[in-house]
């Protein structure tokens, strides 16, 4: 009989297949898609999943951001972005859509950026920390090119 570790390790490499086979807009797909494949999941252990494989939401569907994607890479939809403000020399604010905020930090996390020590956000804010207010800058004029 399989163990717990072994299901999950099954189940998450389903996913990641599916991924890569076809489009997903919905955990309830992924529930289903894994259904057919012999796979049982309820979406609490999809999302559970999705989070720990750095799997993300975006416009058009759910996508892997892998470590060194760009912000712009990671396709953060237009009008997510509504304020970027600074705080002090190593606090940069985002203001985002309602619900965006973590969409966006994880872009903003897995970028290594060098100007970024880290991220904390909230439903519609986050906040990024930087080293010097050197980095706080560079970080800005990145950060401004890619508002839409």
């Amino acid at each position: 009989m399989p163990t717990a570790p072994d299901i999950r390790a099954r189940r998450r490499e389903a996913i990641l297949e599916i991924l890569e086979q076809q489009p997903v807009a919905k955990q309830s797909d992924f529930v289903s898609l894994l259904s057919a494949r012999g796979v049982e999941a309820t979406q609490s252990s999809i999302s559970r999943d999705l989070r720990e494989l750095g799997i993300t939401k975006l416009a058009n569907g759910y996508a892997q951001i892998d470590a060194g994607t760009s912000l712009a890479d990671a396709e953060v939809p237009e009008g997510f972005v509504r304020d970027i403000q600074t705080a002090g020399p190593n606090l940069t604010v985002i203001q985002t859509a309602t619900g965006a905020a973590a969409r966006v930090a994880l872009s903003l996390d897995r970028s290594n950026w060098p100007e970024i020590v880290g991220t904390i956000s909230g439903d519609d804010t986050i906040f990024v920390a930087s080293k010097t207010a050197g980095d706080q800058k560079q970080l800005l004029s990145k950060l401004r090119s890619l508002q839409h």
